[in-house]
């Protein structure tokens, strides 16, 4: 189900059965070695997530467009598709041509375009790649158009949707929809409509996640519905985010599911009930630095540098300050949070009359994230575990590193 590349500091490969190359237990470095700290992917939650997420898109009948913001590696998204490279969604141009150099060629960039990317769009084009973009405005309709025409090219576009006022897109109703839709026909440049239900980060509920869901679609396929009731051409309805993905029961009308934080999950989505904690693929190894027992304060060297300054559980029914400890094999250590941060300090404390534990200086944990997408930003690429293996002691092994792409 994909493929894991070698760690070159790490001899005697070994192949896995499923078309992997692991470094065996004997000879891989463990999570006990590197400098700390560092981002650290389980492969044995992340490859459930993904099969959980395409067992549900193939039950709705609609194919799945991964999002690849949150991971931004090819290695991580190898282990989407069993072979041939999938279409993909992307939020930077960075990624776009990461992605392109991987072989990955049916790309949509999910951020409103403007002017000065066009050459980069177009230098993607001409290499076979096909770049959907993404716009919510007559202006930027009509500049992507009259780039289209001096290139030659047409680029595929598909007009933002609003379906909840969380950001950017127009409304089903709204007369723009029109005029964008012919501006972007004229030049043989519509693609489709295209959605986010954003505000589904907020559906604390299973019930307001299905509602979420209904929504968009419904908004979704009303804007298609309208387009081409005005004789504009349709190919392309889509939707998603984590919440409503895992939450739709019916895609009637939509051609593709979008998601993308799935593959790993995080606390926020732990939060919502969209996943549980054990299927958190991505935590980051800190290392107990000090006490502070007059506080009842451990402090590590892994801050806000480390994690990230995201504190999207904050508004839930339960706060994980800046995350959640657990120890090298994934065990949560009970009551254990991080709760404040610093550049490059943590402070952990116990909660719910739970009882410091005794980590001396030295003593390794794993920080599991409220914002996965948020904490990988902070990290060149991630080490690669697999939980399922028996590598005690001293530590998990190390069985490959993912790099990350990064800029914009």
């Amino acid at each position: 189900m994909g493929h894991l590349p070698v760690n070159p500091s790490v001899n005697s490969p070994v192949n896995t059965g499923d078309g992997a190359r692991i470094a065996s237990s004997a000879t891989a470095r463990t999570l006990a070695d590197p400098d700390t700290p560092f981002a650290v992917v389980d492969v044995h939650p992340m490859r459930r997530n993904i099969e959980r997420l395409r067992a549900r898109a193939a039950r709705l009948a609609v194919p799945l467009r991964p999002h690849v913001k949150t991971a931004k590696s090819l290695d991580a998204a190898a282990l989407l598709h069993p072979g041939t490279p999938c279409p993909v969604t992307v939020s930077t141009l960075a990624e776009a041509e990461a992605f392109a150099d991987g072989g990955y060629t049916d790309i949509t960039y999910a951020v409103g375009i403007d002017p000065h990317k066009l050459p980069r769009v177009i230098a993607l084009s001409r290499r076979g790649v096909t770049l959907r973009l993404l716009l919510d405005s007559v202006e930027q309709a009509s500049f992507v158009a009259e780039a289209s025409r001096r290139a030659g090219i047409p680029l595929p576009t598909q007009i933002e949707t609003d379906c909840d006022g969380h950001r950017g897109g127009v409304g089903p109703e709204d007369p723009a929809l029109l005029d964008i839709g012919r501006i972007l026909h004229g030049a043989g440049c519509l693609d489709g409509v295209l959605t986010h239900a954003g505000e589904s980060y907020f559906a604390y509920t299973a019930e307001e996640q299905r509602s979420a869901a209904q929504h968009e679609r419904d908004t979704a396929v009303a804007a298609a519905e309208r387009l081409r009731a005005a004789g504009l051409p349709v190919n392309v309805v889509s939707v998603g985010s984590t919440p409503t993905a895992h939450a739709a029961e019916d895609l009637t009308g939509v051609t593709e599911l979008r998601a993308g934080n799935y593959v790993f999950f995080d606390l926020m989505m732990a939060g919502l009930g969209v996943c549980r904690v054990e299927d958190i693929a991505l935590s980051v190894v800190v290392t107990v630095i000090g006490h502070r027992p007059e506080y009842g304060w451990i402090i590590t060297d892994g801050g806000w540098m480390a994690m990230s300054r995201d504190r999207g559980t904050a508004a839930q029914a339960q706060d994980q300050g800046y995350g959640l400890a657990a120890d090298l094999a994934g065990n949560l250590v009970p009551g254990l949070v991080m709760t404040a941060a610093s550049q490059e300090h943590g402070t952990l404390t116990a909660r719910d009359g739970a009882a410091l534990p005794d980590l001396p200086v030295g003593t390794r944990l794993r920080i599991l994230p409220n914002h996965a997408c948020a904490t990988a930003a902070q990290h060149g690429g991630y080490h690669v575990v697999d939980g399922t293996r028996a590598t005690y002691p001293p530590a998990p092994a190390i069985e490959t590193f993912w790099e990350r792409v990064t800029g914009w």
